[in-house]
């Protein structure tokens, strides 16, 4: 029998580990600022065309690279910046592992001119599926110019899975100001198809914070400092206002060491530091730096670096709670509390005059007063009150409303009400649930059915079969749902003008994010007026909208869509109309009327799913008689 076992091509083996290192085009950026960043470049400028696709061009005014360091870079495991195993765990480097450049030039079409400061010409590598085809020396300025083009063209089952370009320049966009904002001494540009989205200029950590949000109105305004030093680590950078905190929030950022970080554990503590300031739910602004021993942390635990290991993450996790509350207490944003005059009265100071004597107030007392003659004692408060106010109403019969139909005759409790025929979406108030024949008349009882609220969160009626639970929330949701979609289906809307239209500024990603769901959002009520440089007027909103601003709708929206994975050219519209029903459902915690709950449940049960919200989370649970009677045996 022949040996089965053999060592992979090189070329393979590129691609393989081009899988672990090189996801999207974003990575390829990350890896190729990252280089230019240990080069020693103070000027940077990303281009790209097609969100990646087409080309990725980094060009740095870096220190270059020989002719033979230009060509050896290509080869796998091929670093200058370790040279034993011991570097692996002090490092002060951004990329090190000598697989980037490997793991692009095996997916992609890679071009690199390069030179030093101190040679005369430069060096031209051409480079695809990681073959060298071409080396020749050129002329080209000081620093190092990448440009890969057709990212994943040999890979053809990798290049079908990117998504939209609107999600892959976000990602983009993304990793973009998680270096940017770790470096406000380097300039950075960044172009997308001969577009400039974004131009930072040298400064310091705000500066550059305000730059890279600057379609956020005065985040530096609401951006605090806090600073912590110690023997185990330095901690510095702002946290924002608790007003400005959001549910969902893409300005937390933590720094290690010039590096972008995730950490649940650390961001506990920010959150905790706020304490009662934060509305349930919400989480606070924050751009927070590390200075920290490089051998007491393991960065080289994730392919993608984002994942960092400490030593002392227990020790480290008060100074981060201590530090935000410093900062915030530091600019009376966190309460004081007096625990001497908390509570107290307000009393005058007595001074005596003259030993002046005191007396004792004199106390009136009724002794005809009956507290239980209750009619008695009100009909006198009514005559005493009314005692000289007659003039007031003199007249006034003579000017009183006189009926001009028998159609004004109508008492107010036969005047037709909201419940009975009117279909209203979004909003917060009772007008939201439609009343009908509900089909839950087939398992609940005949004679009456009866609805409690429990903890202003669950419905609970009684069936045939045992007892019925609903979630209001996600009930509220999925009608939303249905209703929204059926709007984006008919291609018709139900929109009301604003008064005064608000205005919107995006970010170059956030524009064309708005720009794949522009047509669905108009079905569903908003109308929007571009009015360039990615900035929008809304000038109506869907009819009934209660919950929050028109602004506050179409950012969150915006977010939900970048944060998602759906395919945008087929999936958009279901994701618009789920997170509009999200926004505009009625929220945990609201007190609901028996009329209310008796609406939300028959709307409910006439769809034709009522059980399960859109992304698949259950709505209503049914006990069992059964069930119950064993809980009791």
């Amino acid at each position: 029998m022949s040996d089965i076992i053999h060592v992979l091509p090189d070329s393979v083996a590129n691609q393989i580990a081009a899988g672990e290192v090189i996801q999207r085009p974003a990575s390829v950026i990350k890896e190729l600022v990252e280089n230019s960043i240990d080069a020693g470049a103070d000027n940077i400028q990303v281009v790209i065309k097609d969100a990646g696709r087409t080309l990725i061009q980094v060009i740095d005014n870096g220190k270059g690279m020989s002719e033979t360091d230009a060509r050896i870079s290509f080869e796998r495991h091929a670093t200058s910046k370790i040279k034993s195993a011991d570097d692996l765990f002090a490092l002060h480097t951004m990329g090190f592992r000598g697989e980037a450049l490997a793991s692009i030039a095996a997916i992609a079409q890679v071009e690199l001119r390069t030179r030093r400061p101190e040679d005369e010409v430069g060096t031209l590598i051409e480079v695809a599926g990681s073959k060298v085809e071409n080396q020749t020396s050129i002329s080209c300025p000081v620093g190092t110019n990448f440009a890969v083009k057709n990212i994943f063209y040999n890979v053809p089952a990798r290049r079908k899975f990117l998504k939209s370009n609107a999600y892959e320049f976000s990602q983009i966009e993304r990793e973009f100001i998680r270096i940017a904002l770790v470096y406000p001494q380097i300039e950075f540009q960044l172009i997308h198809n001969d577009q400039i989205c974004m131009s930072l200029k040298k400064g310091n950590y705000k500066e550059r914070i305000s730059n890279v949000f600057k379609n956020v109105k005065g985040i530096s305004t609401t951006l605090f400092s806090i600073h912590v030093d110690s023997s185990l680590v330095r901690i510095h950078g702002f946290v924002g206002k608790p007003e400005t905190a959001k549910k969902k929030n893409d300005r937390q950022f933590f720094f290690v060491n010039g590096r972008f970080m995730k950490h649940s554990y650390f961001h506990s503590a920010v959150v905790q530091a706020y304490g009662t300031m934060l509305q349930p739910g919400t989480s606070p602004d924050y751009f927070i730096y590390f200075e920290i021993d490089p051998e007491s942390i393991d960065v080289n635990i994730h392919p993608t670096k984002t994942e960092i290991k400490f030593e002392s993450e227990t020790a480290i996790w008060p100074l981060v709670m201590s530090g935000v509350r410093e900062g915030l207490g530091k600019f009376n944003i966190a309460p004081s509390i007096d625990f001497d005059s908390e509570g107290a009265a307000e009393l005058p100071v007595f001074s005596p005059r003259n030993n002046a004597s005191i007396n004792m107030p004199n106390v009136k007392i009724d002794p005809n007063y009956n507290p239980f003659e209750q009619e008695q004692s009100h009909s006198t408060y009514k005559r005493s009150s009314t005692i000289g106010w007659e003039k007031l109403y003199e007249g006034f019969e003579a000017s009183k409303w006189t009926p001009s139909s028998a159609e004004d005759l109508t008492p107010a409790e036969e005047q037709p009400s909201l419940y009975d025929n009117e279909e209203i979406i979004g909003g917060e108030s009772s007008e939201n649930f439609h009343e009908g024949e509900s089909e839950a008349e087939t398992d609940t009882e005949e004679t009456h059915v009866e609805y409690m609220q429990f903890k202003n969160k669950y419905i609970i009626t009684p069936v045939k079969s045992g007892l019925m639970c609903i979630d209001q929330h996600r009930a509220h949701v999925r009608i939303l749902y249905d209703q929204y979609m059926s709007l984006i289906s008919r291609k018709q809307n139900a929109s009301q003008k604003m008064l005064f239209p608000e205005i919107i500024e995006l970010s170059e990603s956030e524009n064309m994010i708005l720009g794949d769901a522009m047509e669905d959002l108009q079905y569903i009520g908003f109308d929007l007026s571009p009015l360039g440089k990615n900035t929008y007027s809304i000038n109506g909103t869907p009819a009934n909208m209660e919950n929050g601003s028109a602004k506050e709708y179409i950012t969150n929206i915006i977010q939900s869509l970048k944060e998602s994975r759906i395919d945008f050219k087929t999936q958009v519209a279901e994701h618009v109309a789920l997170s509009m029903a999200k926004l505009s459902a009625t929220p945990y915690g609201r007190e609901l009327s028996d009329k209310e709950m008796m609406s939300l449940v028959s709307s409910l049960l006439r769809l034709p799913d009522p059980n399960f919200t859109p992304d698949n989370k259950a709505i209503i649970k049914v006990f069992s008689t059964e069930e119950i009677e064993k809980g009791f045996k």
